[in-house]
């Protein structure tokens, strides 16, 4: 696609700068997908309050998160096939209604099983915003701009996490947790309205059938795998193994449905398979989703741990331990701009190289960390790795889908999007069971873990017990024994992710090293 190249309705194509046109739809998606991430970050802050409110466990609401997952596993390799059958605009409006009306049943809960329920409906909803609002504006921009639309499309990715738990801390604090689910309304009303008048009318050309054996294999596998994942952190902390029979039940049935689905979807008499795996003939595609899965098994799972560290170990409370995180995001946005028109520049291999070392090194320095460790060392270090998480996630999304025909985007979205949610669960399982593990590495911080499920005010008999099981005595249990206990076992998890940030670069090394243009050789689609 050439910037002089004619556009269909006979006008010049858009300049190599994002027009208005462009950062109109570019509006359309940012809105939907701060709903989606937003949601996720502040329902994190709820678990303790869901605990008290419903009477329940840590394991009972966590399924609040849980249904919200599977429902996005369910949901997001449809995406593709129905955009192209439907036509963007009216998925998309539809994914915002789901989301919006989930959204407020989930916030007039009156029981845990009715909030995980209208989460399941609320995941329905959520599933299809990311991946359409990256194939809606990938399609506006054309492959010369993509970088720069990925950066925008990065905004609310990077900013949800760190000012979700800020915002869903308060609203709890002030007001209640309900209103973490109702402040969606207003922004579901306003973008269904944005998105009617800001997006064309759908010109849908429907020429697939659907593939109803794919979704049998693909969805409920990824489910069974993620839900078996998911379920390890909560196998290590009660059974003390990784290899419980709900674990391995649901990781192998997940396995054997995707491989099947693989199987399935590679045979030539399949026309139209939910997921064109054919992409990956795609050397970019291949080696970015490669990059992808390494960033994000290392990154997504280990910065879960970041508002843990702060809260159990510097002692900072739920608002406060969200403010800490402020510094990434600065650095974000400082580098998100210019890494996305670096990218159209010189391509993302270069650009994705130094944020990826960034990342490293900013993880490198919570390696060192103590319980006193001062605010200004741990702001510039998360600062530094904002500005690595700038260069590194959106430029490795470029990467991938720009080089994908037109007809191609859809499916290769919501193929990424998929790949994503699965390294973001491992990610979370892996480094669950580190922190865990290590938390109970020496007896005082194993007696103390026993002690902390006992509640706020436990039975001084109970406690004497459980410290009369380690040989030790009240003295063991003193903040100035603990803390620097805590915060080695926090630093070695840390010491992990640095290692498989720094290997990133390694696929990062083979990434374009020029502009990527898109694949006009052949078709990457299976019409």
């Amino acid at each position: 696609m050439s910037t002089t190249e004619p556009s269909a309705g006979g006008a010049p194509a858009p300049s190599d700068k994002l027009d208005k046109r462009v950062l109109t739809i570019a509006g359309v998606v940012v809105l939907g997908a701060i709903m989606s991430i937003l949601d996720i970050t502040v329902v994190s802050v709820a678990l303790p309050t869901w605990q008290k409110e419903f009477d329940a466990t840590t394991a009972d609401v966590a399924w609040t998160h849980t249904a919200y997952t599977l429902a996005l596993a369910v949901v997001i390799p449809m995406t593709g096939w129905a955009a192209d059958r439907f036509g963007p605009k009216k998925l998309y409006l539809m994914a915002l209604t789901l989301f919006t009306l989930g959204s407020v049943l989930c916030a007039f809960a009156t029981s845990l099983p009715m909030l995980i329920a209208f989460r399941v409906v609320q995941g329905f909803g959520g599933g299809m915003l990311m991946p359409l609002g990256m194939a809606i504006l990938t399609k506006a921009a054309g492959p010369e701009r993509i970088g720069r639309v990925m950066a925008v499309m990065g905004v609310p990715m990077l900013l949800g996490p760190i000012f979700g738990p800020i915002l869903g801390g308060w609203l709890i604090e002030n007001l209640s947790w309900h209103w973490i689910f109702l402040i969606n309304l207003p922004i579901g009303i306003a973008a269904l309205v944005y998105t009617w008048f800001a997006l064309d009318k759908d010109e849908v050309h429907p020429s697939e059938t659907f593939d109803f054996v794919g979704v049998l294999l693909l969805s409920p596998g990824l489910a069974s795998f993620l839900y078996g994942v998911s379920s390890i952190p909560h196998a290590k902390e009660v059974h003390g193994s990784l290899f419980t029979g709900k674990v391995i039940g649901f990781s192998v049935v997940g396995i054997a449905l995707i491989i099947a689905f693989c199987l399935w979807a590679l045979n030539k008499k399949n026309a139209h398979p939910l997921l064109d795996l054919t992409l990956f003939k795609n050397r970019n595609l291949t080696i970015a989703v490669i990059a992808m899965s390494l960033f994000g098994i290392a990154f997504s799972g280990s910065s879960l741990l970041f508002p843990t560290f702060f809260q159990s170990v510097q002692g900072y409370g739920t608002t406060g331990s969200g403010g800490m995180l402020a510094p990434q995001g600065i650095g974000a946005m400082v580098m998100m701009p210019a890494a996305g028109l670096l990218v159209d520049r010189i391509g993302p291999g270069k650009v994705v190289m130094a944020g990826a070392a960034l990342v490293a090194l900013g993880m490198g320095m919570f390696t060192v960390v103590g319980y006193d460790t001062g605010k200004p060392y741990i702001f510039a270090s998360l600062f530094v790795m904002g500005l690595g998480m700038g260069a590194t996630m959106m430029p490795i999304m470029t990467a991938a889908l720009a080089t994908l025909r037109e007809a191609a985007i859809s499916r290769g979205s919501t193929t990424m999007n998929i790949i994503s949610q699965v390294a973001n669960a491992c990610g979370a399982a892996v480094f669950s069971v580190l922190i865990t593990t290590n938390l109970a590495s020496t007896p005082e911080l194993e007696a103390a873990g026993e002690v902390s499920k006992l509640g706020e005010n436990p039975d001084p008999s109970l406690v004497a017990e459980i410290l009369g099981k380690f040989g030790l005595t009240p003295a063991s249990l003193d903040p100035t024994v603990l803390l620097p206990q805590m915060a080695t076992a926090f630093t070695d998890t840390f010491v992990v992710a640095t290692v498989l940030l720094a290997l990133v670069l390694v696929p990062a090394f083979f990434l374009p090293r020029r502009p990527v243009q898109s694949d006009g050789e052949k078709p990457m689609m299976m019409h």
